[in-house]
């Protein structure tokens, strides 16, 4: 990899449930080096700094560091946040307990609803009222205000979160109250909804503010711990984090919006996918990464990251939604350190629960008990005992048999191998649902994609889910392992924003709409400028929410340039029918069209690594990219005599024949009997899946 600019040393560090995984492109040179090791989950940075010297580099030497984390969306799932008060408007204290009273399994009897992150009785009514045009109808009562706050903060609050009715169209009441607590409680942590959203929908925005006001201190600690260790360690240069959108944006914006960075690690992977897919001409992937901890899936169409304007966290049936624009990833508590476990009745069970880094699977001999995903993988023959991560951590095969036998296999009276592969079904079975959640749902076939699979156990099981799905191509690019932090040395300056703005199609203005891009789009210009950070070009795209008029729920539909240079009504009409057919299957082309929202989305486009091509070969891979065999389990075909290869001496052009083992310092792909790999001129694996 290279990239045409002046020299600049680049890092990037993507923390996971169980590694940290760090890049390090230094642009002088074209060198990617690289870098991997256990998340230290007591004190994160230290993980960070192990892996940043395994890569050989240090933070004094690197002018960039982009950091994608999992401490945000972790402080929620785990429900570790701080105590935080909310402030609403009188009358609305319950709407964050109502939620939309939908029921996602009618049939569920143990169904129960979402829980919120703030209790009720933190929840306080404040005497204000804006009307739906943010016009005063109350003003906001600021001796109520003060009174709440100090007796809270007497209780130990740490956090604040403020949403009062129609701030989306006049925050003047939220400001002045945000203005009054920092004044008089500079400790605490203060959100107010319209700094996150200037969407409608009362439920999502409550929900949305009062998410960051929960994960706000901890988050903030964190970016203050890491930038007090960057300047220990002598680093001089810019700190970014990865946004959920998949832009960057600096940490002090991060301190404040914390919400924006729960997918940080993920969307930097798809954004990664999307270079591969730029670089490799495929216009329609899935992104599924993998690693120890969950699996995620998110979908470039047509060239295009599939994002999302509202993502349920948690899940759909009892999550909390988190209304603002992210990269559409679906994910499930299945990675390599999910714990299999027999509950009670003799059903098998494999995760959400996870053995993460402490103690990490039983093979990695570090305390673990409890039987593994990985372990499962050891046991069946594909992992190597003494070649995992390069050699660096061997692998105990006695310790796993031991765990699967006691744990597993006795209980349900089978042998270790069957016990492996039925957990190994199980999790396929599982991780393909999250696939077929950002597929199927938008009225999208998963056997029309490519599956680019990553993650350090991604590769391992990529055939198993294609099958599962009818994909009939998996790609497998280079350092799978660390390609999520390879996709943040890709990624740009982004800022999105949205505007409500409801007006029938057949009305609107092209001169307001013109007027309400503008104000956004000046923002966002703005913002990668004060960035510092030096942008090869900033570009700007458009795109509407729009539904039938009459319906409740909106489709968000991308929309060039040139229709509002041309003023072109009729063809943002025939846009949302066609988004409308994809998503739901049908479109009604006789029927009115209505905008609910404005959306701009600036980027500020940076110089960075890209593909290189590497050394062609033949058909038949070099004699030394030979590694010889060991026996593989082939679910159901028994042990099979299976031939390994060391990635890093395939040539472009090669092909192997299934079954196969293609082995590298972070990651082994499996190949199937009967599936056939050619290695691409970038040195992607990509593997025809046989039809079964």
């Amino acid at each position: 990899m290279r990239a045409p600019v002046a020299h600049q040393t680049r890092l990037s560090a993507d923390v996971g449930g169980t590694f940290t995984d760090v890049a390090v492109f230094d642009e002088a040179t074209g060198f990617l080096r690289l870098g991997k090791t256990l998340t230290t989950t007591r004190r994160l940075v230290n993980g960070i700094a192990t892996g940043v010297g395994k890569a050989g580099s240090s933070f004094a030497e690197a002018q960039l560091f982009l950091h994608g984390t999992t401490v945000a969306i972790n402080t929620i799932l785990e429900r570790s946040g701080a105590r935080a008060i909310l402030l609403t408007t009188q009358g609305f204290r319950d709407i964050y307990e109502i939620g939309r009273v939908n029921r996602p399994e009618s049939y569920n009897l143990f169904f129960q609803k979402h829980v919120p992150l703030i209790e009720r009785s933190r929840r306080y009514e404040i005497r204000e009222r804006m009307d739906a045009e943010g016009r005063v109808l109350i003003p906001v009562d600021e001796d109520q205000v003060r009174a709440i706050v100090a007796e809270a903060v007497k209780d130990g609050i740490e956090a604040v979160a403020i949403l009062f009715l129609h701030s989306y169209r006049n925050p003047a009441h939220e400001r002045r109250v945000k203005q009054i607590i920092e004044a008089e409680h500079p400790g605490l942590f203060v959100t107010a909804s319209h700094e996150l959203s200037q969407e409608y929908r009362e439920f999502e925005r409550t929900s949305t503010v009062a998410a960051n006001a929960y994960i706000g201190p901890r988050v903030r600690r964190y970016l203050g711990e890491m930038r007090g260790h960057l300047r220990e360690a002598g680093f001089t240069g810019d700190f970014f984090i990865v946004q959920s959108s998949g832009g960057l944006f600096d940490t002090a914006d991060a301190q404040r919006a914390c919400i924006r960075m729960l997918e940080s690690g993920p969307a930097a992977g798809v954004i990664g996918t999307k270079v591969l897919c730029d670089a490799t001409g495929i216009r329609s992937v899935i992104a599924f990464d993998m690693g120890g901890t969950t699996a995620k899936a998110g979908v470039i169409h047509d060239g295009q990251v599939l994002m999302t304007g509202n993502s349920m966290i948690g899940g759909y049936v009892s999550g909390l939604p988190v209304q603002m624009p992210m990269v559409d990833i679906q994910e499930v508590g299945t990675g390599g350190g999910s714990i299999a476990r027999v509950e009670t009745g003799g059903a098998l069970r494999v995760g959400p629960q996870s053995a993460g880094a402490e103690p990490g699977p039983v093979c990695y001999g570090l305390g673990g008990q409890e039987p593994t995903i990985t372990d499962a993988n050891l046991v069946l023959g594909r992992l190597s005992a003494d070649r995992f991560l390069g050699g660096e951590m061997p692998l105990d095969l006695a310790a796993a048999v031991a765990a699967l036998r006691e744990r597993i296999a006795d209980p349900l009276d089978l042998d270790p191998i069957a016990a492996a592969e039925g957990i190994l079904r199980i999790a396929t079975t599982k991780m393909s649902h999250v696939v077929r959640w950002v597929t199927t749902e938008r009225g999208l076939d998963a056997a029309d994609f490519t599956l680019v699979a990553y993650g350090g156990a991604g590769p391992l099981h990529a055939a198993m889910i294609a099958r599962e799905l009818r994909i009939g191509r998996v790609v497998i690019p280079i350092a799978p392992g660390h390609f999520s932090a390879f996709g943040m040395l890709v990624t740009d300056l982004r800022r999105d924003f949205v505007s409500t703005w409801f007006t029938p199609l057949a009305a609107a203005s092209f001169g307001r709409m013109e007027e309400i891009y503008r104000a956004m789009e000046d923002e966002g210009r703005g913002a990668v400028r004060r960035s510092g950070i030096a942008t090869a070009n900033v570009t700007v795209s458009r795109a509407a929410d729009m539904r039938y008029v009459g319906q409740e729920h909106a489709v968000t539909v991308e929309l060039p340039m040139e229709l509002f240079r041309n003023e072109d009504r009729a063809g943002i009409k025939r846009r949302f029918d066609a988004t409308h057919d994809v998503r739901y299957g049908h479109a009604a082309e006789r029927e009115p069209a209505e905008i609910v929202s404005l959306r701009s989305t600036v980027t500020g486009l940076l110089n960075k690594p890209r593909f290189d091509h590497i050394t062609a070969g033949s058909d038949a891979p070099p004699g030394e990219a030979a590694r010889g065999s060991r026996p593989v389990s082939f679910d159901g075909r028994g042990f099979v005599a299976t031939p390994i290869f060391d990635r890093a001496r395939l040539l472009a052009g090669n092909r192997l024949a299934g079954p196969a083992l293609v082995e590298e310092h972070a990651s082994t792909t499996v190949v199937f009997p009967g599936d056939a790999v050619t290695v691409d001129e970038y040195g992607n694996l990509v593997i025809a899946i046989a039809r079964s």
